[in-house]
């Protein structure tokens, strides 16, 4: 007796069919967006090494420049930083350590203006009952570093209140606000960016800057989870819409009585 195939069959049922199609496009959506993440995490690194290779900029040059532009620029600078009047960027976790990243103002030598220097991270009471007390840099140093330019608007749990004695807690930076308020001290205009001081300069505390939160790498390694969530969905789709699989079956049977 001769067997007979059958073709192939679709039965659709509603609520899966539903379930797919709202799916399939979002896991998708999703796993390419982390390959766009992917690239801009790359493009970022590449844009901090070839900063890096750049020699510093004189401070005069840099006023007017666009963000863009002064992003990662090395800098090198020459002045004092004035004493006791610093911020203190609130909640920085080091290493499971509860802390803050000190940003202290410096007047350049020989210039009517303020740079706000980033010293890096110093640990704090856990109980948030005393601030630390933090290291003062005394005299005319030189430090280098490079420019800090934030990839977007800062995330407030609440509008921050710049008044009260120094030091001052901060959330996050927000330049537009901190500007007034440093050139109120009577040292001249405040550039609009923060710098980061490098490891080993003169006011350094822990400095292990990170450039990135996640690595390209694994931006696609979620890229590679979120398709094959999208194969998987799309399979067991297929299994439960079509007699695809009675026909495998059916088509290994026979093979297997030849």
């Amino acid at each position: 007796m001769t067997a007979t195939r059958r073709g192939l069959r679709f039965d659709f049922e509603w609520r899966i069919t539903v379930f797919t199609l709202l799916m399939l496009p979002l896991l998708l959506g999703l796993g390419f967006w982390q390959l766009d993440r992917a690239q801009e995490k790359l493009a970022l690194e590449m844009s901090w090494e070839q900063r890096q290779s750049q020699s510093p900029l004189p401070r005069a040059e840099l006023w007017g420049l666009s963000p863009e532009a002064l992003a990662y620029v090395p800098v090198a600078i020459r002045g004092e930083f004035l004493q006791d009047q610093y911020y203190l960027l609130d909640n920085r976790i080091r290493d499971g350590v509860f802390g803050y990243e000190v940003l202290a103002a410096m007047r350049p030598d020989n210039a009517d203006e303020l740079v706000l220097v980033n010293r890096g991270w110093i640990a704090g009471d856990p109980s948030r009952l005393v601030l630390p007390e933090v290291p003062p840099v005394v005299g005319s140093v030189e430090l280098k570093g490079h420019i800090y330019v934030p990839p977007g608007a800062p995330y407030l749990l609440a509008e921050q209140q710049f008044d009260g004695p120094w030091p001052k807690l901060l959330q996050a930076v927000e330049m537009d606000k901190m500007q007034p308020q440093l050139a109120a001290l009577g040292y001249g205009r405040v550039f609009p960016y923060s710098v980061r001081v490098n490891a080993g300069q003169a006011g350094a505390l822990a400095v292990d800057w990170q450039l990135i939160n996640v690595s390209p790498d694994k931006h696609r390694a979620y890229a590679v989870q979120w398709f094959t969530m999208a194969l998987v969905l799309l399979g067991f789709f297929l299994v439960r819409s079509c007699n695809i699989w009675q026909l495998l079956r059916s088509s290994g049977d026979s093979e297997t009585g030849n």
